[in-house]
């Protein structure tokens, strides 16, 4: 059997060797409530506050201001749900991008159906927040800004020091889902100036169900489960030690990384990716800025074809790759990330995501470029395609380059409006 090539490193990443060894101990005779007082549960709390103190190092931050969660979506779900209850008298509107992640989205829909007024603001064709538009949309009611830091679909980075200061001189905090981000990219929550910021552990080669949301000093968050003294009495519940363990040593080794510049020869593998795909498939161009993008993840759209089509070809010849984010997945409509870029349906639906990662070398680059090309070609020959021409794009075309952005695309919503502009 062919070897898989995993090209969906965006989705989740392996646990690496040493992450799964600084965890087994927990998961056997060093079992412990980091909340006991005996020496078990000492050695359970040092554990737990080692890991914060890696976590907290990863990110810039202090150990007192790293809380653990079970995942970026519940560092999202707290950083929206905990900081707006403890905002200023008066200020209650949450500003949200279009291209934000379901955790965000969902969240604010759960809350503006409890009465808080949301901004939905618009992106650039480049999946790029424009600063002036999101200047426009704060006021002296906005009590939080969520911006994420890179695309979880597009790879898109966004300006978050600029949306930082913008969101300050309004008055506002800041949330960042820097999911995507942590890890990949260096990441530090003083230069950047966020008030929250979210990670997960998965996302670079730590543990599923291990996550962290760091809260600024001074920033009051209301817990989401209570009943427990546990991280500080913002999460009650007894800690998952082994995950954050994990997480720790996911956290460490992550950062050795980035400082060894390990992170840049995968970029240079996603170039090369891209251009190769583009250079060899008609019709084919690149989701997203071809600059400001976390370079490892690469988003094209084959006009003429079903994305999923292709994802399964490439799935039985051994390579994993996906259509949008793997939280969505489960979704019948197009990716929302893309719609608000200003794609048409159709061109959403013929987009796959190539996400690289550890484990991906020169090698499986060569396999990508020699399968998905007459993959491509073979399901546009069975169900027809659309011409280069009237797609708008010949090969190699961005869509957000120059030649073909087009206006700025998305919308702005208060309580009321349509529920199907959410998402």
């Amino acid at each position: 059997m062919r070897r898989e090539i995993y090209a969906d490193h965006a989705a989740t990443t392996a646990p690496a060797p040493e992450v799964v060894e600084a965890m087994l101990p927990y998961l056997g005779e060093g079992f412990g409530n980091a909340s006991s007082v005996h020496r078990r549960g000492e050695a359970a709390r040092e554990a737990v506050e080692a890991a914060r103190a890696g976590v907290a190092a990863l990110v810039g931050a202090s150990p007192e201001e790293i809380v653990f969660t079970a995942s970026g979506s519940e560092s999202n779900n707290l950083a929206l749900k905990g900081a707006l209850p403890g905002a200023p008298e008066g200020r209650r509107r949450l500003v949200v991008s279009a291209i934000e992640h379901p955790s965000v989205l969902e969240t604010a829909r759960h809350l503006e159906d409890r009465g808080v007024p949301v901004t939905i603001v618009p992106v650039e064709r480049s999946g790029v927040v424009d600063p002036e538009r999101l200047k426009g949309a704060l006021g002296p009611d906005v009590a939080l800004v969520s911006v994420m830091w890179v695309n979880n679909e597009v790879g898109t980075i966004q300006s978050i020091a600029e949306i930082a200061e913008l969101a300050h001189a309004a008055g506002a905090r800041l949330h960042c889902d820097a999911v995507q981000a942590v890890g990949k990219l260096p990441v530090d929550v003083g230069e950047a100036g966020v008030d929250l910021l979210s990670l997960a552990g998965h996302k670079f080669q730590g543990p599923p169900g291990a996550g962290a949301l760091y809260v600024r000093r001074r920033v009051r968050l209301v817990p989401l489960v209570h009943g427990g003294h546990q991280e500080r009495s913002r999460r009650a519940g007894t800690e998952n030690l082994a995950a954050i363990v994990g997480l720790g040593a996911a956290a460490e080794r992550a950062r050795a990384r980035l400082a060894s510049g390990a992170t840049e020869a995968l970029a240079a593998l996603g170039e090369r990716l891209r251009a190769g795909l583009t250079r060899r498939i008609p019709a084919s161009r690149l989701n997203g800025d071809p600059e400001r993008r976390l370079r490892t993840i690469v988003n094209l759209c084959f006009t003429g074809v079903d994305g999923e089509a292709v994802l399964h070809e490439l799935d039985l010849q051994g390579i994993t790759v996906s259509t949008g984010s793997a939280c969505s997945a489960a979704s019948p409509g197009p990716s929302h990330v893309l719609i608000a870029m200003g794609l048409r349906p159709e061109e959403a639906h013929a987009s796959v995501r190539f996400s690289l990662g550890e484990g991906i070398g020169e090698d499986d680059i060569d396999t990508i470029l020699t399968v998905t090309p007459p993959v491509v070609e073979r399901l546009r020959a069975l169900g027809g395609r659309e011409s280069p021409e009237a797609a708008g794009a010949g090969d190699g075309a961005t869509v957000g380059s120059p030649a073909t952005r087009g206006p700025a695309v998305g919308h702005q919503r208060t309580r009321g409006a349509r529920r199907g502009e959410l998402s």
